[in-house]
């Protein structure tokens, strides 16, 4: 499957290369945009104030990220990052969100742009991470998740944030798991907010390999949403794989 993935990734840096792909009818489709544009924010970095507009929909859904943008009207996306890695191990062949969004789409090209974000990260720092968050505004997906291509591209931006890795983390550091989630699902929040988006896509971040607890993570962006950015957004979806999970995300959601 690890052989399927990385063909997969190949030929999706191939369009990327070429500016082009043939859609399921033949038709040759331009992949164009502002496709290398990122901005990297650090802690401390001013933001534009969230101004609150009305109720904000909260939906949990058994999706993945691209099922749950691809319906929804040019969007804001999560990518659960690699702190260290552009697109995580997507090139080879690797199978988690950053890699199911990075082999589907342009976000690479900017990743590849977002030098401080993963200077922020060296190796042997703190596998807690930190809330240096990187901006794409202008990611097209041309592929489903399976790798085939689509009829047209659709246009999302996307928030690339590291959680922290609890399975590497220990005594003080691994107190401070919960607190770190909840400051940079702040920040995570505020950066979607400054740029004026009303529908969002959150999941279960960080909860794969990096070992987060589900109940956790929903907590935090469920008390975030019902209080300091409660009506800053229209719409926020949150689109979990995995029935143990999704239920998990369900019911601390539920309102």
């Amino acid at each position: 499957m690890r052989e399927h993935w990385r063909a997969v990734a190949a030929d999706t840096m191939e369009i990327l290369s070429r500016g082009w792909y043939d859609s399921p009818s033949g038709a040759r489709v331009a992949v164009a945009g502002a496709l290398r544009e990122v901005v990297v924010h650090r802690p401390g970095d001013r933001l534009r104030p969230s101004e609150k507009g009305g109720e904000t929909t909260i939906e949990v859904v058994e999706r993945s990220t691209l099922e749950a943008a691809r319906r929804m009207r040019a969007p804001v996306v999560l990518n659960f990052a690699s702190a260290r890695s552009p697109g995580g191990g997507f090139l080879k062949g690797a199978q988690a969100q950053e890699e199911s969004l990075a082999r589907a789409s342009s976000l690479y090209l900017s990743l590849r742009e977002a030098r401080a974000f993963y200077d922020a990260h060296p190796r042997g720092t703190s596998l807690l991470y930190t809330d240096v968050v990187a901006y794409s505004p202008d990611v097209r997906v041309f592929k489903d998740d399976e790798g085939r291509p689509l009829a047209e591209p659709y246009r999302m931006a996307v928030i690339t944030s590291a959680a922290p890795n609890t399975r590497k983390l220990t005594g003080r550091e691994l107190a401070r798991v919960p607190q770190t989630l909840a400051g940079r699902g702040r920040r995570v929040l505020e950066v979607a907010a400054a740029y004026g988006h009303e529908e969002l896509v959150l999941g279960a971040w960080g909860c794969g390999v990096f070992g987060n607890d589900p109940r956790v993570v929903a907590a935090c962006f469920g008390e975030l949403l019902a209080g300091e950015f409660g009506g800053v957004f229209r719409r926020v979806v949150f689109a979990v794989l995995g029935r143990g999970t999704f239920e998990v995300f369900e019911d601390t959601l539920a309102t």
